[in-house]
């Protein structure tokens, strides 16, 4: 650990439980690996510092509370939302044991994330019980949250607390040291990165699913809610919640896991909240010059850079901006809000801006999407 980066200074942070770690044999809720976590956050909080929790572990509550044992894959969505009204309260009564602090409980599905007004709401909620001195634990809502609604994993759902909480950092606790360059559970080969400078298609290339059935993330969701944190400018840690002393040493300072460094330039909220929470409605193909003028000169997406519309989608949703390599294989530009339709896009597209008018017999704008509607994404293959 010597060798290891500092932690950085921080204020504010989000820490995520998995149910690796509260229900480690799959037959309920735990104490095995959560005091050591508890003793970070109490000692944190000791030292001014504000701590959020988001917890998995209700659907494994409620499992156990019915008797039944091994993990919950397979369940139907009316089952798991059973079992996760089962385990809540159970859950809640599991971490207020460890705790001397009122705690509160906060259910978030995506459409509270999705929605700027309930995301603000979510995020007012927040911020008063931090300035209450409670301890907020956070969970997603499987009790009502369809699959359309649904974040899907705790990973990410503690990346998006961290944005709607402004925290400095986020701590992903898992059953692993850190961001291995393989599967260190099939490679004994495998290094550790005590860094991450930058998330790119070569991390993600790293990465697979889960190895333990209990878990409804992985290695690949953990990186994903690292690159939402880096992106709004929050450093983002795995460590291994397993080990007390790798908790200890998070205490002192110091980065027992990887590192995930926060962005030098970061979005601004809203267009992260574009980029990560607003689903896309639609995809549009541009040619060569239109991604040369967004990358390279900040411009807005013209009409005439226009090659393909694909979906139905309407003025106002958000849409995926892509182009095609050599091999036809689209690679992902930027998303934004569309100003126009499918199928006025599909009647406009390839035309110069002052051709909108005649061929629709009005022109609200001369863009598609506004730059200020518009934020680049990371070129990876879609």
């Amino acid at each position: 650990m010597s060798s290891a980066p500092p932690l950085p200074d921080w204020d504010r942070a989000v820490v995520k439980v998995g149910s690796a770690l509260i229900a480690p044999d799959d037959r309920g809720c735990s104490t095995t690996h959560l005091l050591p976590i508890a003793r970070f956050i109490i000692e944190s909080r000791r030292q001014g510092k504000e701590v959020i929790l988001v917890s998995s572990g209700a659907v494994a509550a409620g499992l156990a509370e019915q008797g039944r044992t091994g993990p919950g894959a397979g369940l139907s969505i009316p089952e798991r939302q059973a079992f996760a009204a089962l385990g809540q309260p159970l859950l809640m009564a599991h971490w207020r044991r460890l705790f001397d602090v009122s705690c509160a409980q906060v259910l978030l599905t995506y459409d509270d994330l999705q929605r700027r007004a309930r995301f603000v709401n979510a995020k007012n909620t927040i911020a008063e019980l931090l300035d209450r001195g409670t301890l907020p634990i956070v969970n997603e809502n499987d009790t009502v949250a369809t699959e359309e609604l649904k974040v899907g994993d705790n990973d990410n759902l503690a990346a998006y607390v961290a944005v709607l909480a402004e925290a400095d950092l986020l701590v992903i606790c898992s059953d692993v040291d850190g961001l291995y360059t393989a599967d260190p559970y099939e490679d004994p080969d495998a290094e550790r990165l005590p860094v991450v400078e930058a998330i790119t298609d070569d991390i993600y290339d790293m990465v697979g699913g889960s190895h333990r059935a209990v878990a409804t993330g992985g290695m690949r969701t953990k990186v994903e809610a690292a690159e939402k944190a880096t992106d709004r400018g929050i450093d983002t840690v795995l460590v291994n919640g397993t080990k007390g002393d790798h908790l200890d040493a998070l205490g002192r300072g110091e980065m027992p896991g990887t590192l995930f460094r926060r962005a030098e330039r970061p979005l601004s909220a809203r267009k992260h909240w574009m980029l990560h929470a607003l689903p896309a409605a639609g995809r549009i193909v541009v040619d060569a010059g239109a991604v040369r003028a967004l990358r390279e000169r900040g411009a807005s997406l013209l009409p005439s850079g226009v090659v393909d519309v694909e979906g139905p989608f309407a003025q106002g949703d958000a849409v995926e901006v892509v182009t095609l390599e050599n091999d036809d294989a689209p690679v992902r530009v930027a998303k934004g809000i569309t100003q126009y339709g499918a199928d006025a896009l599909r009647r406009i597209q390839g035309r110069q801006s002052h051709a909108i008018a005649e061929v629709l017999g009005a022109a609200p704008t001369d863009h598609v999407i506004h730059r200020d509607d518009l934020v680049l994404t990371r070129p990876a293959r879609s």
